[in-house]
């Protein structure tokens, strides 16, 4: 097998402390000690469900210390020596509800979690924040494309930070998986530090650039103006418009956010699906596809355009998915895993690969492998309960290629220097 994790190790002399919110079972943990960097902080609370399985690896794998199991609005600050807050959070609405009095701050709509960061950084404060989510963040939501991304900008940078993002295809810089998602650096602004062409952030000097390379990039920069106050972005932001101005790679800084298109310089290491694929004698019998199911998945997987009625008005329409691989091909990355990748039932989104041995579904160990966790790191919580397949799934399903994060915590411990 050519791809296997480097496994976890604290390090012996950390360049600095993190903070890691929605911590899932420890991806942004792994790749950042990779990078030199030490967690004294994390929190992982899924509000769904009664038993904490996420926690309970993160537990068995990392120890009790600094790690709490509670709603994230619960926590009331963060410790006072954090250098980085780290997190992937969910994609939520992050209209504003209201906005208070400058010593009181600002407030938003209750539950929405995007506030509950933000209140974290207002006390602490830390030198850098690094982010995840899906990329669809950068256009949501539909009727105001890119409203909830610009909120963000805007009291993040009234927070004293300058922001850059970037969507990143994991594929595109090595990796066997072709996961998209937006990553987000903000960076505390120094005082007497002379100020960079946007252009120049974006393309060659930011932390993300040095990290994830690309492209020189072309066309034409947006300049999206955010001066506003918060309240009025969230109610009149691209109100009407089609697309959100949020481009694939930005910078913010001042009140006024740039945006362009960028292309990922691909590496020249390609790990594909195929190289991380255990001996099929190690795959258990239930993983295997039976020959009188195949047709199902084939009709999953395959082009189709069904009439439906419209629940509500009685409306009739088509509805159409185009044609997936099937099975899915060993040379090429993976497609992305999703949470519902776990369970024996057809699906058109689960992966089904073919080998000398027959048709088959990806294990536990496979699933990991893709997104750079070590092999079996889900495989039992805290107390030694093993946790089953399907969960195994869902935590890939939302987790993050580990590698990435490294190669972002490398530039971030020298700009910490």
């Amino acid at each position: 097998m050519a791809y296997k994790s480097k496994g976890f190790k604290e390090p012996v002399n950390p360049v600095g402390n993190v903070a890691e919110l929605f911590a899932g079972v420890g991806g942004f943990r792994i790749g950042l000690a990779r990078a030199g960097w030490k967690t004294v902080f994390s929190n992982q609370w899924e509000p769904a469900t009664k038993v904490q399985h996420a926690s309970g690896v993160y537990v068995a794998r990392f120890g009790e210390d600094g790690h709490t199991n509670e709603d994230i609005a619960k926590i009331k600050s963060l410790p006072r020596n954090i250098d980085l807050l780290v997190g992937g959070f969910p994609c939520q609405d992050y209209s504003v509800a209201k906005t208070l009095n400058s010593s009181k701050g600002l407030k938003g709509k209750k539950g929405v979690l995007w506030w509950e960061i933000l209140r974290l950084v207002h006390q602490q404060k830390p030198k850098f924040i690094f982010l995840e989510n899906v990329d669809r963040l950068l256009k949501s939501p539909s009727n105001q494309r890119g409203r909830d991304f610009a909120v963000m900008l805007k009291t993040l940078g009234d927070e004293g930070y300058t922001i850059e993002w970037r969507v990143v295809n994991a594929a595109e810089y090595g990796f066997p998986q072709r996961r998209i998602r937006v990553f987000i650096v903000a960076t505390k602004k120094k005082s007497g530090v002379k100020k960079s062409k946007p252009e120049l952030i974006i393309g060659k000097t930011g932390i993300l650039a040095r990290a994830l390379p690309i492209e020189k990039p072309t066309g034409t920069i947006n300049e999206i103006d955010l001066k506003d106050e918060v309240d009025e972005i969230s109610l009149r932001f691209n109100k009407g418009a089609s697309k959100s101005p949020f481009l694939s790679s930005g910078y913010f800084a001042d009140g006024i956010a740039y945006s362009i298109k960028t292309e990922a310089k691909l590496s020249t290491n390609k790990v594909v699906l195929g190289d991380v694929l255990e001996p099929d004698s190690k795959v258990p019998d239930s993983y295997w596809v039976e020959e009188n199911r195949l047709k199902e998945w084939k009709y999953l997987k395959g082009a189709k355009s069904i009439e439906r009625t419209h629940k509500g008005s009685g409306t009739v329409y088509n509805y159409a998915e185009g044609k997936m691989a099937f099975p899915d091909l060993l040379t090429n990355p993976s497609r992305t895993i999703l949470t519902g990748e776990g369970g024996t039932t057809p699906s058109r989104f689960k992966h089904i690969i073919k080998t000398k041995n027959g048709y088959r579904r990806l294990t536990p160990i496979e699933l990991e492998r893709l997104n750079g966790f070590p092999d079996n790191w889900t495989q039992a919580d805290s107390s030694g309960k093993s946790i089953t397949d399907a969960k195994r799934a869902f935590f890939m399903g939302n987790a993050l290629v580990i590698g990435l994060i490294e190669k972002v915590g490398k530039v971030l411990a020298l700009e910490l220097k």
